[in-house]
């Protein structure tokens, strides 16, 4: 009869208690929320959305149907705003 070995469990250098030793982890990204985005920012710091226009992240912006947003991210002709009720995609201006 034959017997089935395990494969030994390799350790990275560290306790195996947490992942902070892994060199290779990234730290967890804490993103804000609407309210901590755009308290305090006036009413008329929000521009309107145009479709023809380029946004950067952290832009303001007040859409016709979502209301006000906050740029987050930017990837090419899309551009990912946080409104009051979740994250959308967009379109914008490529220059």
């Amino acid at each position: 009869m034959s017997m089935k070995r395990s494969k030994p469990v390799r350790s990275f250098g560290g306790s195996s208690a947490g992942l902070s030793d892994d060199p290779f982890t990234k730290a967890p990204v804490v993103e804000k929320t609407f309210t901590e985005l755009t308290d305090g920012k006036e009413d008329d710091s929000f521009r309107p959305f145009d479709l023809g226009k380029r946004y950067e992240k952290g832009d303001l912006l007040a859409h016709s149907k979502f209301g006000k947003g906050v740029v987050t991210g930017v990837e090419g002709a899309k551009i990912e705003v946080l409104f009051a009720d979740q994250m959308r995609k967009l379109g914008h201006a490529m220059s």
